[in-house]
Parts: C-alpha cells; sequence; structure tokens
C-alpha cells in the first residue's frame, strides 16, 4: 500500500511540475518577429540619436568630464594633506583616501535624489 500511495503522490508531483511547461506557448515565425523587433528597436535607436546629439555636443569640458575632475581634486586635496601631516608616505596614503572618498561621493552618493538627471 505505501509503494502505490508513493508512485501515485509521484505522479501528482510530476504532473504539478509538467504544467508551466505546458502552457507555454509555442511561437510561430520566430525568427521573423526577432527580424521585425531588431529593426524596431534600431529605428528607435536612431531615433533617439538624432533627437540628442545636439544637446551634448556643446557641453564644456566640466560638463564631459565631471566625475574625472571631481576625483581628480580629491586625489590631489588628499595628496596635499597627507604630505603636510606625513611627508612623501603620507602624500601616497592621502592620495589614496582621497581618491577613493572622492570617488565615493562621485559615483555612489552626488545626484541621488535627482531622478531628472541624466546620470553618467
Amino acid at each position: 500500500m505505501k509503494k502505490i500511495f508513493g508512485l501515485f503522490m509521484t505522479f501528482v508531483l510530476l504532473a504539478g511540475a509538467a504544467l508551466p511547461a505546458a502552457a507555454q506557448t509555442s511561437r510561430r515565425r520566430a525568427s521573423a518577429t526577432r527580424a521585425a523587433q531588431q529593426r524596431a528597436y534600431e529605428r528607435q535607436q536612431r531615433e533617439y540619436d538624432e533627437r540628442y546629439d545636439d544637446r551634448y555636443d556643446d557641453r564644456s569640458v566640466f560638463e564631459k568630464h565631471r566625475d574625472k575632475i571631481t576625483v581628480a581634486g580629491g586625489t590631489a586635496a588628499g595628496a596635499a594633506v597627507g604630505a603636510v601631516a606625513g611627508g612623501k608616505k603620507g602624500a601616497l596614503i592621502g592620495a589614496l583616501v582621497g581618491a577613493g572618498a572622492s570617488a565615493l561621493y562621485t559615483y555612489k552618493l552626488r545626484d541621488k535624489d535627482d531622478d531628472d538627471r541624466w546620470r553618467r
């Protein structure tokens, strides 16, 4: 009796596991659908590029390289403070700490609440 009940439960579980696979629909002409989707995506990308290319062409050097300038400034400030505090070794440690802190600020903390801004 236990073997029959175990066999019955196994078939019930197997049928339950196979049910989601049977519910999937088959795609007809999937290659044509994919090609149409790719063309639509490429068209949207071209329209987007045409719309936004002009807006970014007239950005200043600071606007184009804002993140790099911020990290470089933090590194220089850390090196200066470290040099005053501990000489050459202090300058190296200060540069590393300054670079880490400014990178953390630049890439994780700045513009966190500004959802309308385009993020780099």
